[in-house]
């Protein structure tokens, strides 16, 4: 299938090499063109590790190229640049023609769907609780993959397209996909911000001093406990909605294949098999300016709708606002276009089950 890729960081490389490995036609498109001008240049696209692949893909002039020249479309790039991607690509998106958000945040499937309703123009929209791999950029047109996720929550924006996107999703990339009750399981099923928050919050300064530090070593029992209580009220959240989502536990274990364990457990198994990574090395990382904005202030304004407030997360948004300086609730550009603060549970539900078409 001819895949367009927008984004240009290490999950998009490592997407499309994946892509590319297995017979699909893959393009990619960078917002600003910087990330992609080697292999726009002929250079190889190159992949190590989980996933092993050298090769030339197509890049995008622009985006209305890689929309056009596409049959499926993926947004894969940081958060806080799905709203100019989204922007970008409306006005080419065609009805019908597939979008997957890899992975979804602050529900950016619906912003799209509106954008797309004032269009007229109704397509299907795979959202996944996280991204398909792991990896780091080496250079301007290489990525080292760590890992290929065995399991990965997806739903679809409308609900009753689950069952096309499921199987979309598993052409491209394999047995790997779990259904999940609509974009609201999945808006709680993204785990990376509370862990993150964890994570950052309590290795502060070996991030601001600019250490190398291994990520899994230092998640130790009382970094893990604090991600487990994080767990424990988004947990609360789904079940207030009747949703059935993924535990931080069960995570760690299907993404980094490793036995079920408390987190800090797991995290040292992972580090001890030499899987750990590393933690950020600068406080400008995306575990604080992308995670807490669309990752954490979403799940906060849930568990206010829902009357089980996320205290923790609302004091790890607070912390690191005043850590950095910065107001990073109101750095979230999704949201405010939604006005979800406004909407019943019922008129929420309904919302999330059908978009704005």
């Amino acid at each position: 299938m001819r895949v367009s890729i927008l984004g240009a960081g290490a999950i998009a490389f490592g997407v499309a090499a994946y892509l590319a490995r297995n017979g699909h036609d893959p393009m990619l498109w960078s917002p600003s063109g910087k990330r992609t001008r080697a292999l726009a240049e002929g250079e190889a696209l190159v992949a190590k590790g989980a996933v092993e692949f050298s090769g030339k893909v197509r890049v995008a002039k622009d985006c209305a190229e890689a929309v056009n020249d596409s049959e499926v479309v993926i947004i894969a790039m940081p958060a806080n640049g799905h709203r100019a991607a989204f922007d970008a690509a409306i006005p080419h998106l065609r009805p019908g023609q597939p979008v997957i958000i890899s992975s979804h945040s602050s529900f950016g499937a619906l912003y799209l769907s509106k954008g797309l309703a004032a269009r007229g123009v109704r397509l299907p929209i795979s959202v996944w609780g996280t991204t398909v791999l792991t990896g780091r950029q080496q250079g301007e047109t290489a990525v080292n993959v760590n890992t290929v996720r065995q399991k990965i929550d997806v739903a679809t924006l409308p609900k009753s397209e689950i069952d096309a996107g499921h199987a979309l999703c598993t052409e491209l990339f394999g047995d790997r996909f779990v259904k999940r009750d609509g974009l609201l399981a999945i808006a709680l099923s993204n785990l990376n911000p509370q862990n993150h928050l964890g994570i950052a919050l309590l290795n502060l300064t070996r991030m601001e001093k600019g250490e190398t530090w291994g990520q899994g070593d230092n998640i130790t029992p009382t970094v893990g406990r604090v991600i487990e209580a994080l767990d424990e009220e988004r947990l609360a959240i789904a079940k207030s909605f009747g949703l059935s989502v993924r535990t931080v536990r069960e995570h760690f274990s299907l993404s980094f294949h490793v036995p079920i364990g408390t987190v800090s457990e797991m995290n040292q198994q992972m580090h001890a098999a030499g899987r750990g990574g590393f933690g950020p090395s600068t406080i400008d990382s995306r575990y604080i300016f992308e995670d807490v904005p669309f990752g954490l202030v979403p799940t906060s304004l849930l568990g206010r709708l829902s009357g089980h407030p996320a205290l923790l997360h609302e004091a790890g948004t607070a912390l690191l606002s005043a850590a950095t300086g910065r107001d990073l609730a109101a750095e979230n550009d999704l949201l405010p276009h939604l006005g979800l603060e406004k909407l019943t549970i019922g008129e929420l539900e309904t919302l999330c089950a059908n978009g704005y078409w």
